[in-house]
């Protein structure tokens, strides 16, 4: 019997969904016809509401696949138009755990870079301010605790999120010297064959009704 896959459900009522996403999960259907979140929780609200039709659930942010944690999803039209203006005024907190290889310079810090994306190898690069296309990016971070391993030196961060840029993250922290544990993309050798070490833990939202 084949197991059926799930996402656990945090907080739902007539206007949100807000989800734990599994690490691994597309958010969208894709290429590879996997299982996507999507999906499953369009599910979830057919068997609840025992309709005849699709319900409405739209993605107002996203996770990349590797990257695991909470996303709130739109049961209407008007709470996804609400939660996209939030986010474009930058009214909607995002933040993450991450594990990163190596120490970092300071204990907490801002960085600001300009990303730009490339569309044929769907990775993201920093690049001079004022280069066509790019965009400015910009997050915190602040020291959780670090270990020593066969890996070598670990350190678990908290980062918050001031933009919501493609790979913002994983890029802004490569670049910096102190990648993401298990970042294939970013990060390849001796931990790639690990998991991601990234995960959203905290949201912070005005509900839309």
């Amino acid at each position: 019997m084949v197991k059926k896959k799930r996402v656990p459900i945090v907080f739902e009522d007539d206007a949100v969904i807000v989800c734990e996403k599994p690490a691994g999960m597309p958010v969208q259907s894709d290429h590879t016809r996997d299982m996507d979140v999507l999906t499953i929780l369009k599910h979830h609200i057919f068997e609840e509401q025992n309709s005849e039709e699709e319900p409405y659930l739209a993605v107002v942010h996203r996770l990349d696949r590797p990257v695991g944690g909470l996303m709130v999803l739109a049961k209407t039209k008007e709470a996804a138009a609400n939660l996209s203006e939030q986010i474009q005024n930058f009214e909607f907190e995002k933040n993450y755990q991450a594990v990163v290889c190596g120490n970092l310079r300071e204990d907490f810090g801002t960085f600001e870079d300009y990303l730009l994306k490339n569309g044929k190898t769907n990775k993201t690069e920093v690049v001079k301010a004022g280069t066509p296309g790019a965009r400015k990016a910009e997050l915190d971070y602040e020291l959780i605790d670090c270990i020593e391993t066969k890996e070598g030196v670990l350190t678990w961060i908290l980062v918050i999120l001031h933009t919501g840029r493609h790979h913002q993250i994983r890029v802004q922290m490569a670049h910096a010297g102190m990648p993401l544990l298990g970042d294939r993309k970013y990060n390849p050798g001796d931990t790639s064959h690990l998991p991601l070490g990234l995960c959203s833990c905290h949201l912070v939202f005005r509900h839309p009704i």
